[in-house]
């Protein structure tokens, strides 16, 4: 067979679509646009599926196709060149996908915006550099393709950049993200340090020969330091403000952005240094914790919001810390396999709620919806199933995936050698609390969309009239287009037919990781096993797709199948917890609607205080940004540069100035000015000429 499979092709493809759209597109009709936008996105799906279907009959794995010699300095040499194993194998179907169906229903959802090619050319840029960061095979592509996705995500979060709010929003992403990328940057200096190479397979294989760093070492170090990385990409705390705000840009981004592409980044590139990892427990340690709160806080903020975006966008930061509590307790296939169910449930998620929002031209706010499910029933039947999905209900998607995490992360012993079993029954409380947390607010989402009385805006914003009216330009809220004169109305099938796709997905999507303890293989972690349970090999050697793994504990991940009784159990728990959510939010906004509004007016304070997100911007704001900006006003601007540098040119400046005012006053033109200072010259020199011969000058 011919080992050459082109990887190259899957993320140049966009990037052709990009270019041209970008270039030429203002000249384009809109069909033609779509054309390219959809093209170029859908060939790469197609590469994708049929490099997928030559997988099982790879010689070697990790497949590599190296391009070129991308830099060379002394004994340092990083190659240009893609990598293929079965962790980049999902996470490409996964991107090209999911992406592609965003890209079809973005069609129908952006069909009256103006800057139309601009957004498909942002979104196809979008596509080639996720695409470059997954199939890298060294870490300094990798993070031409992170530091790609961030300025993607900038253009596409602030596309109505005449708005205030989505030009900062876009700038707060771009900020916030530069803290993390920070630290990856000074992480792979230290891997440099360490192994002399930033190539995947030889940083790996050396590091996977060092003892295990059981202090706060230079493995560990490099190990947080790559978190924070990625603690900015996929939005885990401290660095996650930014992500809610990303609600700004249109809903087709929201979903490409929460779904399938940047926010997963970061758990993908913990994966895929999961042996630096296994060799710092404590760093380990950490992700699991910050996983942990980040779930568990996100959720509790995601209870309180009346933006059905924003709901959504907490609840895409509290789904992220799930992955990353994968990780940290070593269960990184159980990470993945999240990653994957989440990216269609949330997928669904964000595109519904884009059809609600066309539907009520423009309506955001769930207190002025309600009734909806008979007058958009497709809408309404997909995100029934996207909410049961995220819910943890089985046999849906989410279930089988979530449930995997936290059972790991009871039994695991990642980081038994630096903290003792009780936090790991402190971690899966917390998760299962979150869990409950999830499906309350889910479901209180979907009764108070789609369930009682509709429940109209008096404001004059979400008048269809208004909305109908409204022109178009690039700072433009497309659901503002899609006002009917006849009230609400469904989407059209450019829009619902990924809904329906995905709605597919989220409810078999799961089905390939059902454990053993309820009668099934967990094909996926069978697939995963290569990538994540593996002794340390010599550079260049490959795991073949059948390969034997070592103890899993070795890896540093938990014993699957060790207490079936136990994992049965709790796994019941999970599932109860679940319908627990479910019947809270029947309960009160279902049965008894008054009761919400009595529980939040009698816990006034703490309602507030979660209603407003925890003031954690307003707190950012005032101990780092206001300083900030007092610093480089005050200091910086007022003092350095004003004062010191621009006062010290302008001194001089002015100095010349005078002098040179004085010295023209001699060229007055004047005859008798002339001879005065002739005369006035020779009588000093005749001065100095006596005085020298008094002193003796001359003589000496």
């Amino acid at each position: 067979m011919n080992e050459n499979l082109h990887l190259w092709l899957i993320p140049v493809l966009p990037l052709v679509g990009a270019a041209i759209n970008g270039l030429f597109g203002r000249r384009f009709p809109q069909r033609v646009v779509n054309a390219v936008a959809l093209a170029f996105p859908g060939a790469a799906l197609v590469q994708a599926l049929w490099i997928a279907s030559q997988f099982g009959s790879l010689q070697t794995i990790p497949h590599i196709e190296v391009l070129g010699r991308w830099i060379q300095a002394g004994s340092f040499t990083v190659n240009f060149g893609y990598q293929l194993d079965q962790l980049s194998m999902i996470m490409l179907l996964v991107v090209t996908g999911v992406g592609f169906l965003i890209h079809i229903y973005s069609v129908g959802y952006m069909a009256h915006e103006g800057g139309y090619y601009r957004f498909f050319a942002y979104l196809n840029l979008f596509m080639f550099f996720m695409l470059t960061l997954i199939l890298a095979n060294n870490y300094l592509l990798m993070f031409v393709g992170w530091e790609g996705v961030g300025l993607a995500s900038y253009l596409l979060i602030g596309f109505y950049f005449l708005k205030d709010s989505a030009a900062n929003a876009g700038k707060k992403a771009f900020i916030v993200n530069r803290i993390g990328d920070f630290g990856f940057l000074i992480a792979m200096f230290l891997i440099m340090r360490e192994t002399g190479t930033l190539n995947y397979l030889t940083v790996f294989s050396h590091i996977g020969r060092l003892p295990v760093d059981m202090h706060w070492g230079t493995l560990t170090i490099t190990a947080l330091l790559l978190m924070l990385g990625a603690a900015g990409k996929s939005a885990q705390i401290p660095l996650y403000v930014w992500l809610p705000d990303a609600m700004e840009g249109p809903t087709p981004v929201s979903a490409l952005i929460h779904a399938a592409t940047m926010v997963t980044a970061g758990v993908y590139m913990v994966a895929r240094s999961n042996v630096i990892f296994n060799h710092a427990p404590h760093a380990l340690m950490v992700v699991a914790i910050v996983g942990c709160a980040t779930a568990m806080f996100a959720a509790t903020i995601g209870i309180t919001q009346t933006d059905i975006k924003r709901v959504l966008a907490y609840s895409t930061v509290s789904q992220l810390g799930y992955m990353f509590l994968a990780c940290g307790v070593g269960a990184y296939a159980a990470g993945i396999f999240h990653l994957m169910t989440h990216a269609f449930f949330k997928a669904l998620l964000f595109l519904a709620a884009g059809s609600v929002i066309h539907a009520l031209s423009g309506e955001q706010d769930m207190r002025h919806m309600g009734g909806l499910r008979k007058l958009i029933p497709w809408t309404f039947g997909t995100m029934t199933v996207a909410t049961i999905a995220i819910a943890g209900i089985p046999p849906l998607a989410g279930f089988f995936s979530k449930d995997e995490i936290l059972w790991q992360t009871f039994s695991s012993k990642a980081f038994s050698s630096v903290a003792g079993s009780e936090l790991n029954i402190v971690l899966w409380l917390l998760g299962i609390i979150t869990a409950f947390m999830t499906s309350f607010y889910m479901f209180r989402l979907w009764f108070m969309t789609f369930f009682g009385e509709r429940r109209e805006s008096a404001s004059p914003s979400h008048d269809p009239a208004h909305a109908a009216s409204h022109g178009h330009g690039d700072d433009h809220d497309p659901s503002q287009d899609h006002a009917h004169a006849h009230g609400v109305h469904e989407s059209p099938w450019s829009m619902l037919a990924p809904l329906v796709i995905l709605a597919v997905l989220a409810t078999i999507g799961g089905w390939v990781g059902i454990p053993h303890a309820l009668g099934g293989s967990n094909h996926f972690e069978s697939f995963m096993r290569p990538v994540f349970e593996h002794e340390a090999a010599a550079p260049g050697a490959h795991n073949t797709p059948n390969a034997e793994a070592p103890n899993p504990a070795q890896a540093g991940t938990a014993e699957p199948h060790g207490d079936t009784g136990t994992e049965l159990a709790l796994t019941g728990v999970s599932v109860l917890t679940a319908l627990g959510g479910f019947g809270l939010a029947y309960l009160f906004y279902y049965k008894r609607r008054e009761l919400p509004d009595r529980i939040a007016a009698s816990m006034h304070g703490l309602y507030q205080t979660v209603l407003n997100k925890y003031y954690v911007d307003e707190i950012y704001n005032a101990i780092i940004v206001r300083p900030l900006m007092w610093f480089s006003t005050k200091v910086l601007w007022r003092t350095v540069d004003v004062s010191m540098i621009d006062g010290t040119v302008n001194h001089v400046a002015a100095d010349t100035r005078g002098i040179s005012n004085q010295t023209r006053r001699m060229q007055s033109g004047n005859v008798r000015s002339y001879a005065a200072w002739v005369a006035a010259g020779a009588a000093a020199v005749l001065a100095f000429m006596i005085w020298a011969g008094v002193k003796g000058v001359w003589t000496r």
